[in-house]
């Protein structure tokens, strides 16, 4: 099986494990909002709308994921992988959004905690642990970016889901109602610490920014280290999809060494690919002139 072939592959059973979580989350949303009224629960329905906002970006993944499939064509000459990135993005969003959410309604009940129908939420919480702990399981397989947001939506709900449990329990025995708010200020605030970092690095690739993974002084050195080459200029490095690097620079040799091109281009490949990029590289070989040379220099 070729590379490209692999990618699709990955891509398609990326797609498959989202359209199963968005089921998912859209029926046990909609179950939420029956067993809330059932329970005559304000938590529960507030977790029901939180779910089906998670519905809602989970289906822009899936749609996103797809369109991501398309290859390239004169539109898009880079392909469409990177469309993936915006359902990574519209999640991050809506998981920060719906963490702020938990903390702005958990904390009034801080200062007057509600007694609630902790029977009911015991058994309910079993029920959504199961169902949201194979959806975490099969998204943790994954390996872009948009199935780590969606992995990270499905833990957000089995943690919460967890809490509910103990919570339910605890209430049992004891008329501490005040530890369902504190469990669920806790939660949104791990789960800020975990998405946060997420969104910024889905930005930085969007804006373009440079590869975590990818030291661009080193690259630059290692360039400027080739026997024949005087200096480089437009030496650009970034990230199409989170997995997948390009390159571009622009090398400067003597008048002298014209012959040598191709092998200048073949070392030069081959730094990249030791930094990790390994398929979109643009080579310009420059030859020398006095009034070239001043647009070059030995750095980025």
């Amino acid at each position: 099986m070729s590379k490209n072939d692999k990618n699709q592959s990955q891509i398609r059973k990326g797609k498959k494990k989202i359209k199963i979580t968005f089921f998912i989350n859209l029926i046990f949303s909609i179950t939420e909002f029956v067993f809330g009224f059932i329970f005559n629960s304000v938590s529960i329905m507030s977790d029901a709308i939180h779910d089906l906002g998670d519905s809602i970006s989970i289906g822009f993944a899936w749609f996103f994921q797809g369109y991501s499939e398309k290859r390239k064509d004169e539109r898009y000459t880079f392909g469409y992988e990177r469309f993936s990135l915006l359902g990574a993005l519209i999640t991050s969003v809506v998981l920060i959004s719906g963490s702020l959410l938990m903390i702005y309604r958990s904390s009034p009940r801080l200062f007057e905690p509600q007694p609630v129908n902790y029977n009911g939420m015991f058994w309910l919480s079993i029920v959504a642990i199961i169902f949201n702990g194979y959806a975490a399981w099969i998204l943790s397989k994954g390996s872009s970016k948009n199935e780590n947001m969606l992995n990270l939506h499905m833990l957000e709900d089995v943690l919460g889901w967890i809490g509910v449990l103990v919570v339910s329990i605890l209430m049992n025995f004891t008329e501490a109602y005040r530890l369902d708010p504190i469990l669920s200020i806790l939660i949104a605030l791990y789960i800020l610490y975990k998405t946060l970092p997420e969104f910024f690095s889905t930005m930085k690739i969007l804006l373009n920014g440079s590869p975590e993974n990818v030291d661009v002084e080193k690259v630059a050195d290692s360039i400027n280290n080739i026997p024949d080459v005087k200096a480089l200029s437009h030496l650009h490095i970034w990230s199409l999809d989170g997995e997948e690097n390009a390159l571009i620079v622009t090398v400067l040799i003597d008048s002298t060494k014209a012959k040598k091109i191709q092998k200048i281009k073949e070392e030069i490949s081959e730094i990249a690919h030791e930094f990790d990029v390994k398929k979109h590289i643009t080579i310009e070989v420059a030859v020398s002139t006095d009034e070239l040379e001043k647009g070059y220099s030995h750095s980025t």
